[in-house]
């Protein structure tokens, strides 16, 4: 069995190249595989390992500048995650290219998963899911306005073009575990909007806390980890990834005419180029060629 953490934690690191050497070495240690993001804002990533080696790690992050109330969330797989360990230097742990954006100086006001149905269901309340576009696609939360948005980066865009439409309107936002909610409600407190709300804790510990008769979310949650989806419970969904476009597909989509493993599905055959998809069967080849050699 192993045991999967997803964690971030707004800091701030004045050298995070110089905290590198020493995460990567004790997750390597510890056969700990995922990846790590580290920034002047803080830390963010998934790792998978054996429990001991994950709660090794987790003690090292939280003895880093800042971080000793570092949250995490646990979940388990019988199967490996991740195939290797990556720590990577980034200008934002989650990229939004909004400089003055700074969830350390002000977030908007945190709903346990408990109370979240009744802040919903308020007409009052306008829920935006922060999520990107293909996540949004296999479940989101009753009621919740997509942006339709392909990355992070392009929700500040999309509030501008559809600020007038949330006039009046208290604002809920959403997404998976809450790093990106810390953002963009400290981006519309910004922009004026005094009266926001977010999900503590994210989607995945409203689906581990609230029953599933009470629940109002529907359909199963995108994780970025070989589990592919999680629903109620966080059991593992049904979905696996395309890896040539890697979006979540149903195992029926691999019978689809457009489906070709590691190339294309449905949703990204129209997308790439001949050259693209020979590119990407080259890649297949070098996957196979490693498996058989046990590497």
């Amino acid at each position: 069995m192993y045991t999967i953490a997803a964690l971030y934690h707004f800091t701030r690191f004045d050298a995070p190249d110089a905290l590198k050497p020493a995460l990567l070495d004790l997750c390597l240690t510890q056969n700990v595989k995922g990846t790590l993001l580290l920034a002047p804002e803080g830390v963010n990533g998934t790792i998978a390992g054996p429990a001991a080696g994950i709660h090794a790690v987790i003690a090292h992050l939280r003895s880093l500048p800042g971080c000793a109330e570092l949250e995490w969330k646990e979940a388990t797989s019988t199967t490996p995650p991740f195939n290797r360990m990556k720590v990577r230097i980034k200008r934002e742990i989650v990229t939004m290219h909004q400089p003055d954006v700074d969830p350390r100086a002000r977030t908007g006001h945190y709903v346990e998963p408990q109370d979240w149905n009744d802040l919903i269901g308020d007409p009052d309340v306008a829920v935006i899911d922060t999520r990107n576009d293909y996540e949004v696609a296999i479940g989101t939360f009753e009621g919740a306005v997509d942006p339709e948005t392909a990355s992070f980066g392009d929700f500040p865009a999309w509030w501008e073009a559809n600020r007038d439409r949330f006039r009046d309107k208290k604002i809920a936002m959403f997404c998976t575990g809450g790093i990106r909610c810390e953002k963009s409600t400290n981006y519309l407190l910004g922009q004026g909007v005094e009266d926001v709300f977010h999900l503590r804790g994210g989607i995945l510990k409203y689906l581990e806390e609230v029953p599933q008769k009470d629940s109002t979310w529907q359909g199963e949650c995108f994780v970025f980890d070989a589990r592919v989806s999680v629903g109620h419970g966080l059991r593992e969904g049904p979905h696996m990834l395309c890896y040539g476009c890697r979006r979540p597909i149903l195992p029926e989509d691999r019978e689809r005419a457009e489906f070709e493993d590691g190339v294309s599905c449905h949703q990204c055959f129209a997308e790439t180029t001949d050259f693209d998809k020979d590119r990407f069967r080259e890649r297949q080849k070098q996957i196979r060629l490693a498996r058989a050699r046990g590497e």
